[in-house]
């Protein structure tokens, strides 16, 4: 019989609700996107965000349920992002959820948001089965996960310091592109020479599958702030490529690496910087090369969502696993607890 989840996400500044059919199927996507309102302040303001989310939870869900042409009464559990992200947003999410599987005597399901960044590859590919390799880069997290079965994983490579998001936000800062700084990088990337100025490939040691981006971040600060002191013309373009060049040839070996290292044969990568078309094409010829399969969701499901949300759900909720009244946001959470 088919299962349908209604999936809640207000982990940062989205604030999503989706239905998910059985796991793999997405009946309604509905995204309220915060990016215009902190784009003034270079960043996410958590009190604002967590006051959008409570102007804006009501309505989302609505016009999920709507789009899905459902109502609650067939909606077989209700998913809810608990951790980890911003606690003030993420409480709006949980608060909501709880109450509305109360009212509507729904059982509650508890979604780690890193793991649904990972299953909205389920959606994308729906041949995609574990186990495999998982690339989780996004403004919070760098993760190597070994994705052992749909709701088992392990983590091989984490980030020491800044994730890979987080570096490309601060660069775009420093650069004066703006808020988000991912995508403003990539954009201004392509009109410049990756290798004009070699930024370093950091590598904790030869059997270490952890990242580390401070370096890269400082190294760019540096040349910026050495060439200002000098007078001397700054091609932000080249400065943008060779940057980005170098975080997503780190992103790569890991991954890749990791691949090898656990005779994986697929690799899915997932999150924010997932969308980087340069991180996606320089992975590809690598893992052609490699005869490894890549995957990639489409752009609107690397981004926060709760389409993911309602996927991982859907597999937690055949697991048995079930949230009490007394679930509380978690702002800072492992993908292996």
């Amino acid at each position: 019989m088919d299962k349908l989840i209604l999936a809640i996400e207000s982990s940062c500044d989205e604030t999503a609700a989706a239905v998910v059919k059985n796991g793999r199927e997405i009946l309604s996507n509905i995204i309220n996107t915060q990016i215009d309102l902190h784009k003034i302040y270079g960043g996410v303001v958590p009190e604002i965000a967590s006051r959008k989310h409570i102007e804006n939870i009501d309505a989302v869900i609505e016009e999920a349920l709507s789009q899905a042409n459902v109502t609650i009464n067939d909606i077989d559990a209700i998913a809810v992002t608990y951790g980890p992200g911003l606690v003030g947003a993420l409480l709006v999410g949980v608060s909501y959820a709880k109450g509305y599987a109360y009212a509507a005597k729904k059982p509650l399901v508890p979604v780690h948001h890193i793991k649904g960044h990972i299953t909205a590859n389920f959606l994308a590919h729906k041949n995609l089965e574990p186990p495999f390799i998982s690339l989780v880069a996004s403004g919070g997290h760098s993760h190597i996960v070994l994705v052992e079965d749909y709701t088992k994983f392990k983590i091989l490579g984490k980030t020491r310091d800044d994730a890979a998001g987080e570096a490309f936000d601060k660069i775009a800062r420093v650069l004066g592109l703006g808020y988000p700084g991912g995508p403003l990088i990539d954009k201004l990337a392509k009109e410049g020479n990756s290798k004009a100025i070699h930024f370093p490939r950091v590598r904790i040691d030869k059997d270490s599958l952890d990242f580390s981006f401070s370096g890269v971040k400082t190294a760019v600060i540096n040349y910026l702030h050495k060439a200002q002191q000098q007078g001397i013309e700054i091609n932000k373009a080249d400065v943008a490529a060779s940057f980005q060049d170098a975080v997503t040839d780190v992103l790569c070996e890991h991954t890749i690496d990791s691949c090898l290292k656990y005779n994986m044969k697929t690799i899915a990568i997932a999150g924010g910087v997932a969308a980087n078309s340069d991180l996606r094409n320089k992975m590809t010829i690598l893992c052609n090369e490699k005869g490894i399969n890549v995957l990639y969701p489409p752009p609107v499901l690397c981004t926060d969502n709760a389409a993911m949300i309602g996927c991982a759900g859907y597999y937690l909720y055949l697991n048995g696993s079930r949230a009490k009244l007394d679930l509380n946001a978690v702002a800072s959470l492992s993908i292996e607890d």
